[in-house]
């Protein structure tokens, strides 16, 4: 493509003798696919330390998963290498333990870790205690969607979590699996099903009659009232009674932890799990005062670490499943350098999905020889936003929010768009 000729969506402009800021302005201008909507962008050049481009950069947008940008910078001020899996009192008799929110426990795509193991050791010689004081955490987020209880993305949230709180339904060439292996209320087949759905407020699965035909399946499905149904299979492994009580273990507590954490941020980025993120905030309050609160963790963290940000955030989720959450490009990026300056490069990019690479992003930035994009993306119905860090063809380091909402075109559509724009802007930097 010639350096002064530039083409979107079938319109070119021929562009002769203009800045940097004036041709990505004609980009955005002549782009008939972001037209319809709203559309926010910061550059931010690291070696420069200057913004180099904003438009929109101080209006509010809907984040949607570029919320799990603020999780993960919690989580790296909170926590440490490790993920706190549980508290626990012990005495010669007893042993009393509660949960921090930690979500690897037994969860598909986590090696397992030694929690379960430690506690078996415990059950063999002291009858268990579970202190039930987290009981009060609200099954969903503020401003879920009621209707996405059926999908994977939205497990309810628990002081101890197991499974990822889904069911796993799986067949291959080895057969099927159903996991965990739980004593559900009712599981049916049902001829013109097509994928397994719960009922809303109990666990009755419908599952598809067809099942038995297919080669391979696979699907995940939050089930009711979580909590309950964690303890009760952790007695069946435990092969023991767990006893529930409302008032802690007089003592001072002791703490076991689990994974290493890098792992699980990395999933947490580059697929955008929404399970890691909410209870990996969650984790960061019972962290910092033992309370499983997504509020608090809000709380905390933004009054401890947040401050200097351009505008204030509305937060009020792990995730970005809200439509609730509200940020603006320059919060985006001032977070983001705040985030460049405290922790090495090397590991934040290791965290991100990678442009031709791994995770959300693997579909994208596909012509470049070399991955040039570091980020997280984020979308829901009208929005579609990307943020991270570039490595543009001159070596320059460049902090971006690309943030697109309230457009009427698919979403597909504006990510192609978002990948042009951006690679654009590695040749011209």
């Amino acid at each position: 493509m010639c350096a002064f000729w530039f083409i979107s969506c079938g319109t070119s402009k021929k562009i002769t003798e203009q800045t940097f800021e004036q041709k990505l302005s004609v980009m955005l201008d002549t782009s008939s696919v972001l037209s319809s909507g709203f559309t926010g962008l910061v550059l931010y050049d690291l070696d420069e330390k200057k913004v180099i481009f904003r438009r929109n950069e101080s209006r509010y947008f809907v984040p949607a998963s570029n919320t799990k940008i603020f999780t993960l910078y919690a989580c790296l001020r909170i926590l440490g290498d490790s993920i706190p899996a549980l508290h626990y009192v012990e005495t010669d008799t007893s042993f009393t333990f509660w949960g921090t929110g930690d979500p690897t426990l037994l969860h598909p795509y986590f090696s397992e870790s030694k929690t379960l193991s430690f506690l078996k050791s415990k059950s063999k010689t002291k009858k268990l205690y579970y202190f039930d004081g987290h009981s009060s955490i609200k099954h969903y987020g503020l401003g879920w969607m009621w209707d996405d209880y059926n999908d994977y993305y939205q497990a309810e949230l628990t002081p101890f979590p197991m499974f990822g709180n889904v069911l796993l339904v799986k067949k291959d060439s080895l057969g099927l699996t159903i996991s965990p292996e739980i004593s559900l209320e009712i599981m049916i087949k049902k001829s013109g099903v097509k994928r397994v759905k719960r009922m809303m407020e109990k666990n009755h699965f419908d599952f598809p009659e067809a099942l038995d035909t297919l080669s391979t399946f696979k699907q995940e499905i939050p089930y009711k009232d979580a909590a309950n149904v964690n303890l009760n299979i952790l007695e069946k492994l435990l092969n023991t009674k767990i006893t529930k009580i409302g008032v802690r273990a007089p003592g001072k507590s002791k703490i076991l932890f689990s994974l290493q954490v890098d792992t699980v941020y990395r999933r947490m980025m580059q697929v955008s799990d929404n399970m890691l993120a909410e209870h990996l905030l969650l984790l960061c309050g019972s962290s910092l005062k033992d309370t499983i609160s997504t509020d608090f963790s809000i709380e905390a963290v933004s009054s401890l670490f947040l401050s200097d940000l351009s505008q204030k955030p509305v937060w009020v989720d792990g995730a970005g499943l809200s439509r609730y959450n509200l940020t603006t490009p320059m919060s985006i990026a001032t977070l983001l350098q705040k985030m460049y300056q405290e922790f090495p490069e090397e590991k934040l990019f290791s965290m991100m999905a990678v442009g031709g690479g791994q995770g959300t992003l693997n579909g994208m930035f596909n012509e470049n020889k070399e991955p040039f994009i570091y980020a997280k993306s984020g979308s829901m119905s009208g929005v579609y936003n990307l943020s991270g860090y570039m490595v543009t063809s001159t070596g320059k380091r460049l902090i971006f929010s690309f943030m697109n909402n309230n457009f009427n075109t698919s979403i597909s559509s504006v990510r192609k768009e978002v990948d042009y724009i951006l690679t654009e802007i590695k040749g011209l930097k």
